[in-house]
């Protein structure tokens, strides 16, 4: 299967873990690839502070795109799971976002956003890639990376609408975006959730599968 991610984001991060989950125990080999939610949004009309914060989701992204470059797809996964287990760990950068109130929501994004950096230079370190990596965080040279990194995701011949992470391509076939889950699936529990993903989506008949509900908050430890 192939994985398309943006390490900021908490619901790919817990749809990963249950990925790494299910390869420890099921005959799955993954891929893993980067998806940039700023240049998802990028060119659509939205309040300023939300412009702000999704300015601030470019940097991560860009370092794994610059690494894939200098030295080649096996290093994404390890750099990812270095990242997240830092940005979405207790004490991580999303902590105070949990428990702030709603009217100071972006405000502590923002915030927690503009903390990256010691993370992504440990989670560098951590994984035996060149510190001087971190550069790309702030070098837009990378988004024509990204781009072709989106551009890979298989659409079976249709018109491609990328809508979000994660984004899940199995056998091939043609990206799904999600499942979206609210907590790590474990154990069996893990391997039935993706012999039932993995039915749905290697039926050609299936389309899409929503929740009409709101969504809960993530439970991404």
């Amino acid at each position: 299967m192939d994985f398309w991610f943006d390490p900021l984001c908490p619901f790919a991060w817990i749809t990963s873990r249950w990925i790494t989950e299910v390869a420890g125990k099921a005959p799955v080999t993954v891929r893993w690839h980067a998806m940039s939610l700023a240049l998802l949004n990028s060119g659509k009309d939205m309040p300023e502070a939300r412009r702000t914060m999704l300015d601030l989701y470019w940097g991560p992204v860009r370092v794994l795109a610059a690494a894939r470059a200098a030295h080649g797809d096996a290093v994404t996964g390890p750099l990812y799971t270095a990242m997240g287990s830092r940005f979405h760990a207790p004490g991580g950068i999303f902590e105070p976002v949990r428990t702030a109130p709603a009217e100071e929501f972006r405000a502590a994004m923002i915030e927690g956003l503009g903390r990256t950096r010691p993370d992504i230079e440990a989670a560098l370190a951590e994984t035996g890639l060149p510190a001087g990596l971190i550069d790309a965080m702030d070098d837009d040279r990378w988004d024509d990376e990204l781009r072709a990194s989106h551009a890979r995701v298989p659409s079976d011949g249709l018109g491609q609408e990328l809508i979000g992470v994660p984004t899940i391509s199995v056998d091939g076939g043609a990206g799904q975006f999600g499942p979206v889950l609210t907590e790590i699936p474990r154990g069996e529990r893990a391997v039935r959730l993706w012999e039932a993903f993995r039915t749905l989506a290697g039926d050609p008949a299936f389309f899409e599968l929503k929740q009409s509900t709101g969504r809960t908050e993530p439970l991404t430890h």
